[in-house]
């Protein structure tokens, strides 16, 4: 046996090591962990949306004498990227020339000279977020995995969401889904937010509009969503009051989408197949709502949900190209000229889409967000892309005690909503 270090030197030695393993391990979880995003979203607290939320309990809102009903539709992970590059898009051929040319029929914001749409920020990626976003004006910052959210009765109870404010003046309000609408907490967020009627997979099956035992894709497809949307907006336009009808489809969800069988294949990608049919047949649903004798006193609103998560369709895109969300505005009570060249989140959609309904607001700003028809800047064109999305994504006890907290309450009574005079 032979003595090569002694006591001593071994435990420098071993302390020198633990030290550059501790100092490289440091350095890898910063750079490859993104440890810095994880310290700034639990640990660090920022003022952000504390200093620039605009609270609708506080500001005065006025609705036309004649109120007019809202048609929002969320096309599932509708980007302008699938438009030819002519106008915007990263196509050689444009898959949705009907939406195309729908959008020549209304307003459509974009950051460009083209096609374009709002950055996808923080807290806005997945379809329960994106709707929260432009509800509410808010980002959704949970405590928990994105879609496990409102599982305990409460879905961010101190917010005030449109389906609050259009409650509070006397709005039927329905909800549609192909699939279950337990699934991310949707079903909480629109009954505690404006008592929607809930129409989902198993609304479905138990009004016998389905067998019990069907299912496709997430539930049932958008060709039998449109017609029972057709049957469902037909029914509130009845009922003698202003309504309010939100839905959501899912055939161009990832992985690939569902083709339905009535789709042509017309090009060799399955997925370029699903855009193609899926916005066109939302056109055809957006042409019979524009026969409809309620659509003269109605506001439709088309928007994407989110960026696309198809991994497969986009994996040769270059890199520098900006993908944007699709939007559209038709039959707007109001108008602007100033469309191009605007920087903006989804949460700016929250006071856009009450302003195109002829809801007057004070300051236009609501929320995060800011009324696209007014000449007011956005956060992100105030304050840059990169401060908005360290705003949002940041750790903030504001927003945790004010919105997530279930001590707070939920029902929105604003005296200063009044209704204008004809």
């Amino acid at each position: 046996k032979r003595k090569i270090l002694n006591q001593k030197y071994l435990r420098i030695i071993m302390f020198v090591l633990s030290c550059i393993f501790f100092v490289g391990g440091v350095s890898y979880g910063i750079k490859k962990l993104s440890l810095q995003e994880v310290y700034a979203a639990y640990v660090k607290d920022s003022p952000y949306i504390k200093d620039n939320y605009v609270s609708p309990r506080d500001v005065k809102m006025s609705f036309p004498a004649k109120k007019r009903n809202l048609i929002h539709i969320y096309l599932e992970s509708m980007e302008n990227s699938y438009m030819s590059k002519d106008l915007g898009g990263y196509m050689n051929t444009n898959l949705m020339p009907e939406l195309t040319a729908l959008s020549k029929e209304g307003i459509h914001f974009s950051e460009s000279d083209k096609f374009g749409g709002p950055y996808q920020t923080y807290g806005s990626g997945w379809s329960v977020a994106s709707m929260v976003n432009m509800s509410t004006g808010l980002p959704l910052k949970i405590p928990m995995g994105g879609n496990s959210y409102g599982k305990s009765g409460t879905f961010l109870p101190g917010a005030v969401a449109i389906g609050d404010i259009l409650k509070a003046q006397g709005y039927n309000q329905t909800v549609m889904f192909g699939a279950y609408a337990g699934f991310g907490g949707l079903d909480t967020f629109f009954t505690t937010h404006g008592n929607f009627n809930i129409f989902d997979f198993q609304a479905a099956k138990d009004k016998k509009l389905i067998p019990q035992d069907y299912n496709v894709w997430w539930g049932f497809e958008d060709d039998k969503l449109y017609e029972f949307a057709k049957n469902e907006i037909t029914r509130l336009s009845k009922e003698g009051k202003p309504f309010n009808f939100t839905m959501e489809t899912a055939d161009t969800h990832f992985p690939d989408g569902y083709l339905s069988k009535h789709a042509k294949k017309k090009y060799d990608s399955h997925y370029a197949n699903v855009i193609a049919y899926s916005t066109k047949e939302t056109v055809k649903f957006v042409k019979w709502i524009q026969k409809q004798p309620f659509y003269k006193d109605t506001t439709v609103v088309i928007t994407g949900d989110h960026l696309s998560m198809d991994k497969k369709f986009f994996k040769d895109f270059d890199k520098s190209y900006h993908r944007t969300i699709y939007n559209l505005i038709l039959n707007s009570a109001v108008t602007t000229d100033n469309t191009k060249y605007r920087k903006f989140s989804p949460v700016d959609m929250y006071p856009t889409i009450l302003a195109s309904m002829g809801v007057q607001i004070q300051g236009d700003r609501l929320g995060l967000g800011t009324n696209l028809f007014s000449d007011k800047k956005t956060l992100i064109e105030r304050d840059g892309l990169k401060t908005v999305e360290e705003g949002f994504g940041t750790k903030s006890n504001y927003f945790n005690n004010t919105f997530i907290s279930e001590k707070m309450n939920s029902n929105f009574n604003n005296t200063l909503v009044t209704e204008r005079k004809k």
